[in-house]
């Protein structure tokens, strides 16, 4: 090897050490440390911020949970649920357009009740001028009336028996975690009756077709694959979403 080679050699080693030599001379970046822990409070200010920040916490959790046990988005979602398999379109519309609508009319439907809660409770709470407990209170009114126009009272008059407590005089004395039950189970009974008429006129296409095929001796063709485009056609002719909404909408009425 020549030295020439050896010159060239060494400036390429020189090349590709230097940057490494740089960047181990230069100052490190510095990192945050985060640590959670508990400790001990200074007072009992910082306790009862602890505890605001817990329920804070919980309530943020347990919202989804809220959203669908105290408005109308279990009917709404039930009723869409029952349509697509009347229809047997199998995953159309996709389980993500059928929650975004049953959100969506649950936010129409529940909008004058959810503008009460904001003016009388969520408002003055931000204020300052109610306290937490009287904000709670303020804002379960409304969702109390709502739940109270939907639920039917053999169903309330069963959670109130089964809780063994003192029996209420007034809807005032019911308590919250009876009612609720109560208004689930009868909005489970009425999204249950509405999809039976929904389930009817697709019914009756599909034992047309299947009375169809057997007779003209196509007993290996599945009618369902027959009655889909009907179904569609009649779903179309008749303007079904407009009918299932407005049946639904009303409904809350």
């Amino acid at each position: 090897m020549s030295k020439k080679m050896y010159l060239n050699l060494i400036v390429l080693l020189l090349m590709v050490l230097m940057p490494c030599a740089v960047a181990a001379a230069a100052p490190l970046i510095p990192v945050p440390n985060v640590s959670v822990g508990v400790e001990a409070a200074n007072n009992p200010k910082d306790v009862a911020l602890s505890l605001q920040i817990l329920f804070t916490l919980t309530i943020l959790s347990l919202a989804p949970s809220i959203l669908i046990m105290m408005t109308s988005f279990t009917r709404i979602v039930v009723v869409l649920s029952f349509l697509r398999s009347a229809l047997a379109t199998q995953q159309m519309p996709p389980n993500q357009v059928i929650i975004a609508l049953a959100l969506f009319l649950t936010f129409f439907t529940m909008s004058p009740y959810f503008g009460e809660v904001n003016k009388n409770a969520m408002q003055p709470y931000l204020a300052g001028s109610i306290t937490q407990e009287a904000a709670l209170d303020a804002a379960m009114k409304p969702m109390r009336q709502f739940m109270f126009k939907q639920t039917r009272e053999n169903d309330l008059a069963l959670f109130v028996n089964l809780s063994e407590g003192p029996r209420p005089n007034a809807a005032e004395d019911v308590p919250t975690t009876t009612l609720i039950p109560a208004f689930i189970i009868s909005e489970l009974k009425t999204a249950f009756q509405i999809g039976f008429l929904i389930y009817i006129p697709f019914i009756v296409i599909d034992m047309v077709v299947a009375s169809t095929l057997m007779g003209m001796g196509m007993m290996m063709v599945p009618p369902a694959m027959i009655s889909l485009p009907f179904k569609l056609l009649l779903f179309i002719l008749a303007d079904g979403w407009h009918l299932i909404i407005n049946s639904l909408v009303t409904s809350f009425h």
